[in-house]
């Protein structure tokens, strides 16, 4: 079978689903996410959509966004063991008494003692694990890092359209043409449920978000014919493309604006090695009461205001890390290599890294002289 086949058959032979994307999401993390939430819950899944993070304020235009948890319960048992070795049971019964759940075991002769006694973890009670538009496992976040034993034990699948991918799931839908995880969806599900009217407003709504953030409005050079016939046939079946570009590119709070104004008056521009750059402080996040989320547009604007430069890099501190947002000007530059460098990925026009435990101060001339060694190996 071919990957997609593959997705479709594990989907439909399962019942409990535990739907991932990662961490610190985007558009096409939350609209994938929703999107195949949906479309599950319609078919009769018991479907559960968990992110690390808590989705930006930008999204809560879309439908059941507070649908998407940041805690879930890993539906693994507990399993308490009694030695009967030299005591046997007779019988076992339990009660609950000031919400303690007490299991009484009556022996047939003799007596237990809490020598005997042993707990363990049981069985995870999922069917399958979709992970969506991550690169890798540690990408998820917290539900990889606390349950890792939970992506051994349960079948993974792995969607996405990054060229980065490390193809850790049982099945790989890994698709480098796609401009995004929810166009890739539309397929899917199209497969999956093999209703031309299966579609309704608020999956569609989901799916289009993806592709038109991946695309920012079909401005990128990732844009494709397939991703514009796509999405003409989302809004078709109800996608509300109008809020989407309401709420994502023309509603922006006071606190972004500030926010955008500081990244924008701190632009520096290297033109020997031809990028711009700027920075965000945990203090400029505190200063003009923006929250981290708000930063994700600025890089582009730094597009904007910028020429005759290969790409644009945005720093931040987040989450006591440092955040790198890059994007390319130029179609041969390709950025995702640059990302590389500090262990990032992402696509050729697109991409970011992390580097944990430090701050700006400790960390920002060291990344850009790495930058620019790298820009004149070049030459």
């Amino acid at each position: 079978m071919s990957p997609k086949q593959q997705v479709v058959d594990v989907l439909k032979n399962s019942q409990k689903i535990l739907l991932l994307t990662h961490k610190n999401p985007d558009g096409d993390a939350v609209g994938s996410i929703l999107g195949l939430y949906f479309s599950l819950i319609k078919m009769g899944k018991d479907a559960i959509a968990v992110c690390a993070d808590v989705p930006s304020t930008v999204f809560d235009y879309m439908p059941g966004v507070k649908e998407i948890s940041q805690n879930f319960a890993s539906g693994r048992d507990f399993v308490i063991s009694v030695d009967t070795s030299t005591v046997k049971a007779d019988k076992i019964m339990y009660k609950m008494i000031d919400n303690k759940l007490n299991i009484i075991v009556t022996p047939k002769g003799g007596r237990f003692s809490k020598e005997m006694l042993s707990c363990c973890d049981g069985n995870f009670h999922y069917d399958a694990v979709v992970v969506l538009d991550s690169t890798d496992l540690e990408r998820v976040g917290d539900p990889y890092e606390k349950h890792p034993e939970l992506f051994y034990d349960v079948p993974v699948v792995n969607i996405d359209h990054h060229a980065g991918n490390d193809f850790f799931g049982k099945v790989n839908l890994v698709d480098l043409t796609a401009t995004s995880t929810s166009e890739i969806l539309v397929s899917v599900l199209e497969a999956l449920t093999g209703d031309p009217k299966f579609m309704n407003e608020e999956i569609a709504t989901s799916l289009l978000t993806g592709i038109i953030t991946d695309t920012n409005s079909f401005q990128n050079t990732n844009t494709t014919p397939k991703s514009l016939t796509v999405a003409a046939q989302l809004v078709a079946f109800g996608g509300r493309q109008q809020d989407i570009i309401k709420y994502i590119y023309k509603t922006k709070p006071l606190s972004t604006l500030r926010l955008w104004g500081r990244a924008l008056s701190s632009l520096r521009d290297e033109k020997m090695h031809k990028f711009v750059w700027t920075q965000l402080y945990k203090k400029d996040y505190l200063e003009v009461g923006a929250a981290e989320t708000e930063s994700s547009g600025v890089i582009d604007e730094l597009l904007k205001t910028a020429s005759g430069v290969d790409f644009a890099l945005l720093l931040s501190e987040k989450n006591g890390d440092v955040h790198g947002s890059l994007r390319s000007t130029n179609k041969s530059k390709d950025v995702s290599e640059i990302a590389k460098l500090f262990g990032g990925g992402g696509h050729p026009m697109a991409a970011a890294f992390q580097i944990n435990g430090t701050s700006l101060e400790a960390s920002s001339d060291s990344t850009i002289q790495k930058i620019k060694e790298y820009q004149a190996s070049l030459v």
